[in-house]
């Protein structure tokens, strides 16, 4: 069910970003944890500015390859906790699965290729 269109994607763009801005601070994060949040935030701010949709500045990537660029961004940061080691119960494990969780579930509700197509016809 592809609820979100790609203005309200956009909008959830940018609290991920911030999510990712502010989520060290507000989970206890430092060092690695910390360091990958705040590039993943300047990563995803970029990917948002140049995407082909409204909330897009220099408009490059199209909606659909962001889609797939946050599909996989979702899948790595539920693993990530497993690969880094981060033990149950961490800040660090929490912060990341609830952020991939939400960037999965964001990917799952966007129509990705009907916004595609009206930016194409417009």
């Amino acid at each position: 069910m592809r609820i979100l269109d790609a203005r309200v994607h956009g909008v959830l763009d940018l609290a991920t970003v911030a999510a990712f801005l502010f989520g060290p601070l507000l989970f206890g994060l430092g060092g690695t944890p910390a360091l990958i949040s705040y590039t993943l935030a300047v990563v995803h701010l970029l990917m948002t500015l140049l995407t082909r949709f409204p909330m897009g500045r220099w408009k490059r990537i199209p909606f659909v390859v962001h889609g797939i660029v946050e599909l996989v961004v979702g899948i790595f940061l539920l693993i990530l906790p497993t690969i880094a080691g981060y033990a149950p119960g961490s800040p660090a494990r929490r912060f990341y699965m609830i952020v991939g969780a939400f960037i999965l579930v964001v990917w799952a509700l966007t129509a990705y290729a009907a916004s595609d197509r009206e930016t194409r016809v417009a």
